[in-house]
Formats: structure tokens, sequence, C-alpha cells
């Protein structure tokens, strides 16, 4: 999603969202959801643990890019049209992987060949989709928008979805309630313009972590991404540009501390004070890269999560399309019991070697280094897929 020419590349964005989407790809592929240890899960209800940062970092990171890819065509006169253009041509390519990432495989073999009865019930939203809906909509702010009203729009956004949670009642719902997921304004939202049959499976069908309403303040989190990268390709000197970063996301921190007593940090809702917390982090650790990446220049050691970042979104998507082929391909094993090759692998390869929390942690380990090999030689052919 960036633009701009290798000289002038940021490596400590690289190395950020390379480090991003392996802690992704770690948390997503176990070895068994029954044995994970509790950081790399997400907070049960409220709260956050890592887990819960990885996916606001890479919406800020979206945010950052966005900057790096469309500030010098403004600048150098392009029509603001044209990139807007540009910036749709991405969102439906990205919602279409997305799409075609939840219907997969679209077909059943056995017992004989039919359409899958899920296809019919396909999941809407998702991660892809939220991600293009976010870039779409933090571009098109930052392409129009005057430089001193795009912060109204990213303190608006999460003010409005935090009275509209709060004080608007709706059928079966009760105004500012955050303790069941399915009886909160987004989850009645996301039943009324999608349908119980296009939800998140994960509770029956009656709301969606990545639902529409709740992608109202995730379009914050990437907008302090535009604000974030307009500080990085600004004229301060680099020790202004790190004290800034960091002086911003320790207010951020904190202010999303005190939002917590009012509207809960979580995740499943994407609260307000998630927003601004995980936003906080997120301009702090990539002040800390940028210091020791790019100021210092300690570049050497980041190779493995530069070659991840360069092509984060291809193995995001290639990742999720294996593990899902593996977990539904059927295999029986000597003992005549049929299980997935995913299960399979892990209980005939990784079990046997250590306790089952740390064989499921080795199995996650080892999928982020068969990835890793992917992208190192997509890196040494010079293949960077852009979306």
């Amino acid at each position: 999603m960036t633009a701009i020419s290798r000289p002038e590349r940021l490596v400590s964005l690289d190395f950020f969202r390379g480090a991003t989407i392996i802690l992704m790809i770690l948390v997503n592929n176990p070895g068994t959801w029954a044995a994970v240890y509790p950081p790399l899960l997400h907070a049960k209800w409220h709260g956050w643990t890592p887990t819960d940062l990885v996916f606001p970092f890479f919406l800020f990171i979206v945010g950052v890019a966005i900057v790096l890819a469309f500030d010098k065509h403004l600048k150098a006169g392009v029509k603001p049209v044209i990139l807007a253009q540009k910036a749709a041509k991405r969102t439906v390519i990205l919602f279409a992987l997305g799409l075609f990432l939840a219907a997969w495989p679209f077909f059943d073999f056995v017992p004989e060949f039919q359409v899958r009865p899920a296809f019919f019930k396909l999941r809407i939203m998702g991660v892809l989709q939220r991600i293009a809906l976010c870039y779409f909509a933090a571009s098109l702010i930052f392409i129009y928008v005057r430089d001193n009203r795009q912060l109204f729009w990213l303190w608006g956004l999460l003010v409005a979805y935090w009275l509209a949670m709060t004080f608007i009642p709706a059928p079966d719902v009760v105004a500012g309630n955050w303790e069941d997921p399915a009886l909160t304004l987004s989850a009645y939202v996301d039943r009324l313009l999608l349908g119980t049959n296009h939800l998140w499976a994960g509770t029956g069908r009656t709301w969606d972590p990545e639902g529409l309403l709740s992608t109202i303040p995730a379009v914050g989190t990437a907008l302090f991404g535009v604000w974030t990268g307009k500080l990085l390709v600004g004229e301060d000197n680099h020790p202004t540009k790190v004290a800034r970063l960091m002086v911003r996301g320790a207010i951020l921190i904190a202010m999303g501390y005190m939002w917590n007593w009012f509207f809960p940090i979580n995740k499943g809702l994407w609260t307000s004070s998630y927003a601004v917390f995980t936003a906080g982090q997120a301009m702090c650790c990539l002040g800390v890269c940028y210091w020791i990446v790019d100021v210092k220049g300690y570049k050497k050691w980041t190779e493995p999560f530069v070659v991840y970042g360069m092509n984060a979104l291809t193995v995001f998507f290639m990742s999720g399309l294996l593990a899902k082929t593996f977990i539904i391909i059927k295999i029986t094993g000597p003992d005549g019991v049929q299980t997935s090759i995913y299960g399979y692998l892990f209980k005939t390869v990784f079990l046997p070697l250590a306790s089952p929390v740390n064989a499921s942690l080795m199995f996650a380990l080892t999928w982020v280094g068969i990835w890793y090999l992917v992208v190192l030689l997509m890196w040494k052919k010079g293949i960077v897929v852009k979306v």
C-alpha cells in the first residue's frame, strides 16, 4: 500500500508491519485451541492481551501507509478524484479477497459433488473486509479533508460511536449494556443490515466482532495512523519526531484507560477506549522502531521482519487459505479415526515432543517459520504483491 521510492522507504514501518503480521499468524495458528498460552489468546471480553493489539496495530499501519502513498501525489497536484479511484479499486480487491477466504472451499466433494451448504450462509464481514472499509474511509478523509479538520473526523467518529452505543435504544437491546455481545446496538445493526445468516458463527450468529457499526471506531484507528504518517513525512528532525510519537502515544494510552471507566476496553466491540488505547501503544512501538532502525541505523537484524512486512497481506491471505484447507481435508490415521490434516500433523509430529501447550506453540512457530521461507524467496526474487 505504499508508493514511495526505495531510498525514502521507512524500514521501521516494514519492520513494524512484519512483526505485527508474524504475531497475527502465530496467534491464529496454534496446534490446538485447547492448549494455548493465555497471552496468545484474546481477552474473554473486557480488557486486553498482547493478542488484542495485533489487529489495531495493522490498521494503524494501514493509516501510516496511506500518507506515504498519497502525500507526494497530492503535493504534486494529482487530482484527488484519481487517488480516490485508486483507493476504491484497492478496497474492492481487499473486500473480495476477504469474501473469497470466507467462502473457501466453494464445493463439497464427498459424499457427492455440490456447492457447500455453508456457502449460502457466507459471513460478509471479516478481517480483510474491515481493513478494506477502514482503508477506504481513511483514504477519502486524508484526500479530501484539510489537515486541520482530519482530527475532528477522528475524534468525531469515536465520540459518536460511544454516544450511540450508550444512549440509542433498539429492539432487544439494552442501551449502555456491555456485558452481552448479542444485546448491544452494534449487534442489532449487524443483524438488521447483514442478516443472522451472514454473521460470525462463533456465537450462534447473533453478532459479529468485525461488524458494520463497530467498523466506525476502527476507522478512527486507521486515522490515528494517518496522523502519525503526517508526522513522519513532516520537516521535523528525527529526535523531535520520536519524542512526539512517544509523548502522543503515552497520552493516548492514559486517555484510553480513563475512557475505559465509562466505555470498557473491548476488542469485540472495538470500543472507542480500545481504539485510543491501542493507537497509543502503536505510536510508542513505532517510535521505538523508528529510533532504532531508521535513526540509529541498526537494520541488519531486522531482515526477517522486513521480509514479512513487504508481503504482509499476501502471507496473511495465503496462510489463512492453507490453514483452512488443512482443517477441511480429512484423513484416516493408523487407529482408523478420521481427522483433519491440520490435527493429524499436530498429534503425530508435535504432540509427542512436548506438553500440549508447548507442542501447540511449537506448531504455531513452525507455521511462522515455513511462511518465512516463502516470503524470503519472494523477497530474493524481487516479488512484492501489491493490492
